[in-house]
């Protein structure tokens, strides 16, 4: 069973990631994300100033050749429609409809005509509360995404504001999750997710994995993710360490109390 776990700082790596924990910031909460290394952030206070996330997923993993079956599967409810921004929303008020509702704001593209300010607005539009959205916290998303895509341009050795390479891509899926704290009008989980990157049609795909938390309310006949409900969740798991970033078919998977999530048909 050949695994490695060893530092993987690839921008490009983490900003499909790490959208969730960029938004999150912005909008004045703390997130926890990235690896398995001692340092995390803790919740900000109720003047909101100093949010924090981690800057990616710190370490490369290999599964191991072996596979050990899940010992929970989930396949989660899809959202009844698109919304204009074209993310998938309209989720059952159930715990499955939460998280498949984090499931979806973990579920990234960049690539040639999608970039990474278009996945950042599109996120914080259509799945961030009304109360944590301003025209300030969207501006400053977009700049920092900006910088970003010029980030991702250089290390693909593009023009920064063209397109990408051709066949180049940045994708997050979501693989697994690990409900916290669950009622009937807020859920709190981690989300395990699988980042790939490809620069080029002929350059080899780099693959990590990491790990975001996230708590949602249910608003307007719908899950939106929160900063008061975010902080809860880091509340409720400090001190309590944060789950193993390991893929499903490993044993530490099950050990460290992930479901495994199963394509909807």
């Amino acid at each position: 069973m050949g695994r490695t776990r060893g530092t993987y700082n690839t921008r490009g790596m983490w900003l499909a990631g790490g959208v969730l924990a960029a938004v999150l910031a912005l909008t004045g909460y703390a997130v926890f994300s990235g690896d398995d290394g001692d340092g995390g952030s803790a919740p900000a206070g109720s003047g909101g100033a100093s949010a924090s996330a981690s800057p990616g997923p710190g370490a490369t993993y290999a599964p191991p050749e072996d596979w050990t079956e899940p010992n929970s599967w989930a396949a989660l409810p899809r959202g009844k429609r698109t919304d204009e921004h074209g993310s998938e929303v309209g989720f059952p008020k159930s715990i499955e409809g939460a998280v498949a509702m984090m499931a979806a704001m973990n579920t990234t593209v960049i690539e040639d005509k999608r970039s990474t300010v278009d996945e950042q607005l599109r996120i914080y539009h259509s799945y961030v509360g009304k109360a944590d959205r301003s025209a300030d916290n969207a501006e400053q998303i977009e700049h920092q995404a900006v910088d970003t895509d010029k980030d991702l341009a250089q290390q693909m050795g593009v023009r920064p504001g063209g397109p990408l390479p051709v066949g180049a891509y940045v994708r997050s899926t979501a693989i697994g999750f690990k409900v916290i704290k669950a009622s009937d009008t807020e859920v709190s989980a981690w989300v395990l997710e699988r980042v790939v990157q490809k620069d080029g049609e002929t350059k080899k795909e780099a693959g990590s994995y990491t790990r975001t938390l996230a708590g949602v309310q249910w608003q307007d006949g719908d899950w939106k993710m929160t900063g008061a409900a975010t902080t809860r969740a880091l509340q409720n798991v400090n001190g309590k360490g944060r789950p193993a970033i390991v893929a499903p078919g490993d044993p530490e998977f099950n050990e460290a109390g992930w479901t495994a999530i199963r394509e909807a048909s």
